[in-house]
Parts: structure tokens; C-alpha cells; sequence
């Protein structure tokens, strides 16, 4: 007997998915991969489930136009893979994201969306997402991207890659230009700038080191010409960046 599944393009009531949705023990319909598309537009939820219904190896078992609903009816059909659009109302993507793996960390989950930013890459896969790829990929990019996924590997869409690559870079070269500039300052200045990051004022600073206040000022004003920083905020968040002082 084969699997009932959601015909239906937009389920928003929860007694149809309560009662269309199949057994929780029923994930696979032979060796296809079960598919919820979650969209807001109409013509491309439709677009989806044609092409991938055309494919002998996937089965789009239900599809709808909110994020609220696709978790809903994921947890309830238990999908092998969700195509997740970011924009959505009622409750967006990367809510859905956190709330589904949640409540089904197994299903796998494929973000399929117009935002091309690092942040909304980097948000995404910390959301649980094991894939991101661009509405404008074509369609040998959507297949490889499913079959990755479900093999276990994170897919970004070449086209935003780069974007990622060069995030890492710049993050590296600044956390270097950073621990070089901290190498240049003596064991003194790191202390004053310790005690400077607590809170210390330089008097207190200079009755605890036994020097003269105007030793601190003057070590403080080397602090700021080395490192580059302008006043107490920077170098207090310096401190923490370089583990002298938690906050």
C-alpha cells in the first residue's frame, strides 16, 4: 500500500494535517526522498514540485506557504528533506529552521532563497540547515544540492561561496593584524591594560603597580599609539578580544 500524502499547496488547519499525515514510522517510499517545499509564492512552490516530482527519486509529499506551517506538517510527515524559503509569513525561515530541528533534528534541511549575504548564510546553517543555494540556480544545481545534503554534506551555492571564503579571510587577517599588535606591548603595558579593562581608574591602577599616576597616564597613552585605540571602550574590548580580561 502506498503512502497518503498532501496534495493540497497551502495546509494552514491543523485538523487536515492531523488527519492526512501518515504513520511516524513511515519515512521513505521505496528508495525516493520524501520532500515538503516551504514557499510563499505560489509559482514557485508549483515550479518545484514539477521538476522534482519528474525525477524517479523524489517524492514531494506535501508543500506550503508559511514557515509556522511547515514545521507543522513536517513534524507531522516526517520528510526526509525540507526545501526552505527564508522570507515567509507567519513565522520566517530561520525561525522554522530552529523549531523544526528541534523538534526533529534528523530531517534535513535545504534553504532555497533569493538573499545572497554572508549573514544570512552563516545564520542559516547555525539554524540547523545543511545547505544553501540561490532561487536562481539552475536545475542540475538543485539536484546536486538534495543529493549532497542527504549524503550528509553542507552545500552553499557557488554563487555566494566566495562570499563565505572571503568572510573567513578578512576575519583571519583582522584576529592577526590583531594578536600581532598585542605582541608589541611589554608585560607592564599588559597589566595596565588588564586593570584598565576592569574597570580600574589610575590611581587605583598606579596604588596597585606602586608607581606614580602619571607612569599610568603615560603607559595608557602608549597603549592607545600602539594598538591604534582612542579611548577606554576600545581598549576594554581589545582586552577581552585577547583574553587578557572576561567580561
Amino acid at each position: 500500500m502506498t503512502e497518503t500524502t498532501v496534495a493540497t499547496e497551502h495546509v494552514s488547519a491543523p485538523e487536515r494535517l492531523e488527519d492526512e499525515a501518515p504513520g511516524a514510522d513511515a519515512r521513505r517510499l521505496g528508495d525516493r526522498t520524501r520532500i515538503v517545499i516551504a514557499d510563499d509564492h505560489t509559482i514557485m512552490r508549483e515550479g518545484l514540485r514539477s521538476l522534482l516530482e519528474a525525477e524517479p527519486e523524489f517524492e514531494v509529499v506535501g508543500a506550503v506557504d508559511n514557515g509556522r506551517d511547515a514545521v507543522r506538517l513536517a513534524s507531522l510527515l516526517k520528510p526526509d528533506l525540507v526545501l526552505m524559503d527564508l522570507a515567509m509569513p507567519h513565522m520566517d525561515g530561520m525561525s522554522a529552521i530552529r523549531e523544526l530541528k528541534r523538534r526533529a533534528s534528523d530531517i534535513t534541511v535545504l534553504v532555497l532563497t533569493m538573499h545572497k549575504t554572508e549573514e544570512h548564510i552563516r545564520a542559516a546553517l547555525q539554524a540547523g540547515a545543511s545547505g544553501y543555494l540561490l532561487k536562481d540556480a539552475a536545475r542540475a544545481e538543485l539536484l546536486i544540492a538534495i543529493v549532497s545534503v542527504m549524503r550528509g554534506r553542507t552545500f552553499i551555492s557557488p554563487a555566494v561561496a566566495d562570499r563565505i571564503v572571503a568572510g573567513y579571510l578578512e576575519r583571519d587577517a583582522a584576529e592577526g593584524s590583531m594578536r600581532a599588535r598585542s605582541d608589541t606591548l611589554t608585560a607592564r603595558e599588559k597589566q595596565v591594560l588588564k586593570l584598565i579593562a576592569e574597570g580600574q581608574r589610575n590611581r587605583d591602577i598606579a596604588a596597585y603597580l606602586f608607581v606614580s599616576v602619571k607612569t599610568v597616564e603615560k603607559h595608557r597613552a602608549n597603549l592607545m599609539s600602539k594598538l591604534d585605540l582612542h579611548n577606554t571602550a576600545e581598549l576594554t574590548s581589545f582586552a577581552i578580544q585577547n583574553s587578557l580580561v572576561t567580561r
